[in-house]
């Protein structure tokens, strides 16, 4: 063999083996591809994961109309659409708020969340990021603007002269519009179709549609757009304002969920469907957009803790004996909703009262000499919550944990609460912890084979009531953190922006 000949050989082989490597590394990268979008993609919840965790990971905005704390109570249009879903599921919301529409949408393709609770309004952009629902409602943006401030006495030919009624009329105007909403989307494409410059403001996502008419109404600015059911709720609290104007055709809105997420996406849809053609959904739908006086009552509520901060009107109180005390005041406000739902007068058949619904006995002990009254009641209540505390300390390190058995005990007394520590010891369970172990035994302590136990000391308890206790509290208190906690941060970035 020449050297010529061998020198092909040899580089035959060595572009065979070339081959065979990129081969190998191109299959090797492919299945490590589709490795990767496998585990990136069993890192989301579909329904599967969804119904085993027990819980569907929700994100909304808090608004007067979706989901909002009025009366220390949660409530709204999506709030309740939710309990509807979530009994049909048999699972629980875990909720969270935010007020920018693309932190949402971010928090849902990450997997934070499973699913947007919000009112968004379907347009092609946004259908490329997530996937819609069944439409909730249909609507169409309007222009809101500022009748004459003597509108009331003028004819009407002259109040209608000093209005925009012909979106052309907009040209060169200032109009104000949250970013990253359907409104700015609208607004740009208005200005194309009109073929003349409009003096588009973009506002803080954080700002919501609310607040931007409120600064309309209240002469701050002078045109925004809003969706129309929510213009004419606000119109009812703000007569001066004007929202005939359309800027848009109908346009539907709806929930989203990941793309990926087939399975829920089918059953929020299904429920959806069904939902809307029984009494319920209509009941909802009235309560939040068609009673115009509810709205006007929340709005102008010192109560509405949007508008204020506040959860009820003893909330000074409550702060002030909740800081001496070293306890999140929210809690306590919590346990007093849960109690007698702000109700000082309130009196239970076991002879409980107030507020915080103390026995004549454990209001002496810790304070108080009259249980009507509600700052000794209040004083009695957190002072007594601190006992509580003070003797779980000693069993439970964990502070987490340690809350619901001060919770519990609070209800039923801790004697009960140590019976059921006992039990679950005695049976397998973990005595430092709460749900599902600690909690099971206090709840069967309602049966005889348990509440005769040898190491039973206290007898029978109805368990299931402390037990259903803890969780009732639990639930208002996170309500109130997460709102409590948004609105903190919108006075930090927009301190204007809130009353």
């Amino acid at each position: 063999m020449s050297r010529i000949d061998k020198y092909i050989l040899i580089n035959k082989c060595l572009l065979s083996a070339l081959i065979l490597i990129c081969f190998i590394v191109v299959g090797w990268s492919c299945t490590s591809s589709t490795s990767d979008r496998a585990t990136s993609t069993s890192a989301y919840s579909d329904l599967d994961q969804i119904l085993e965790r027990g819980t569907i990971k929700v994100v909304t905005s808090y608004s007067p109309i979706s989901y909002f704390i009025y009366h220390g109570q949660p409530l709204g249009y999506e709030y309740e659409l939710l309990q509807h879903f979530s009994e049909e599921l048999g699972i629980e919301v875990e909720l969270s708020v935010e007020r920018d529409f693309d932190v949402m949408i971010d928090k849902l393709n990450s997997g934070e969340v499973d699913m947007i609770a919000y009112s968004l309004t379907i347009t092609g952009e946004r259908r490329e990021q997530v996937a819609f629902s069944h439409p909730l409602n249909i609507t169409r943006q309007v222009l809101v603007q500022r009748k004459p401030d003597n509108w009331r006495q003028i004819p009407i030919h002259r109040t209608e002269a000093a209005l925009v009624r012909n979106p052309i009329d907009l040209a060169g105007e200032e109009v104000h519009v949250r970013r990253a909403s359907s409104y700015l989307e609208r607004i740009k494409n208005l200005e194309t179709e009109i073929g003349e410059s409009i003096d588009i403001v973009e506002t803080s996502a954080g700002i919501t549609t609310e607040e931007l008419i409120r600064a309309v109404a209240e002469r701050e600015i002078d045109f925004t757009v809003s969706d129309e059911n929510i213009a004419r709720l606000n119109q009812a609290y703000y007569p001066i304002l004007d929202v005939e104007t359309p800027v848009s055709l109908p346009q539907q809105t709806a929930w989203a969920v990941r793309q990926e997420s087939v399975e829920l996406l089918e059953a929020v849809n299904s429920w959806l469907k069904d939902f809307q053609r029984e009494t319920d959904y209509y009941v909802i739908y009235n309560k939040y957009f068609e009673n115009r006086t509810a709205f006007r009552n929340r709005a102008s509520s010192r109560l509405m803790f949007s508008a204020s901060g506040r959860i009820s009107v003893f909330d000074p109180i409550i702060q002030r004996y909740a800081e001496q005390a070293g306890i999140d005041w929210k809690l306590v406000a919590s346990i007093i909703f849960r109690e007698s739902q702000f109700d000082p007068d309130a009196q239970a058949w076991t002879g409980a009262y107030g507020l915080m619904q103390l026995m004549p006995a454990t209001a002496r002990a810790h304070g108080a000499n009259d249980v009507t009254d509600p700052d000794e009641n209040i004083k009695a209540g957190v002072a007594f919550l601190t006992w509580l505390n003070d003797y779980w300390e000693q069993h439970i390190e964990d502070e987490e944990e340690r809350i619901k058995f001060v919770l519990a005990s609070y209800n039923v007394g801790h004697g009960h609460v140590q019976d059921a520590r006992r039990l679950a010891e005695e049976f397998g369970a973990d005595p430092n912890l709460w749900h599902d172990n600690t909690a099971v035994y206090l709840e069967k302590k309602s049966q005889q084979k348990y509440y005769t136990h040898e190491v039973v000391r206290y007898g029978y308890a109805r368990g299931s009531e402390p037990v259903n206790y803890v969780d009732g509290v639990l639930y208002i208190y996170n309500h109130y953190k997460a709102v409590g906690a948004l609105r903190q941060l919108m006075q930090d970035e927009h301190p204007l922006a809130i009353d």
